[in-house]
């Protein structure tokens, strides 16, 4: 199951919540992301079918294999875009902002190219 930006940024959101620490529950991510319950319910069930997640019975999220490969993908890739923006004199506020759209769109051709861009210019 291919998934959309909004699945991405879930996935993302999960990763970095629990890096934080602690367990990370639906009402985390909706405060987190500022979206409402019902909305994150949806997309968390719609993450859980495609087995990008999974849910223990206190209602504890977890990601599989898959979703933390997914989310760390995505991770990477806002980092690095955050970056060259940053080397470019955008506002890292900003580059962050603009990184955040980017790291959905871009081809993994275009990321790695970006990737040993960036190496060369250290």
């Amino acid at each position: 199951m291919a998934l959309q930006e909004s699945g991405e940024m879930y996935l993302e959101t999960i990763l970095i919540l629990s890096r934080q620490g602690g367990y990370v529950r639906s009402v985390d991510i909706s405060e987190h992301m500022g979206y409402s319950k019902p909305s994150v319910s949806r997309a968390v069930g719609l993450l859980k079918a495609g087995n990008y997640i999974v849910i223990d019975e206190d209602g504890h999220i977890t990601l599989t294999e898959a979703g933390l490969q997914t989310a760390e993908k995505i991770m990477r890739r806002h980092e690095l875009l955050t970056e060259l923006l940053v080397s470019l004199g955008v506002d890292r506020e900003i580059a962050a902002a603009d990184a955040c759209k980017m790291e959905h769109v871009i081809s993994d051709e275009t990321y790695e190219a970006i990737h040993n861009h960036m190496k060369t210019m250290e």
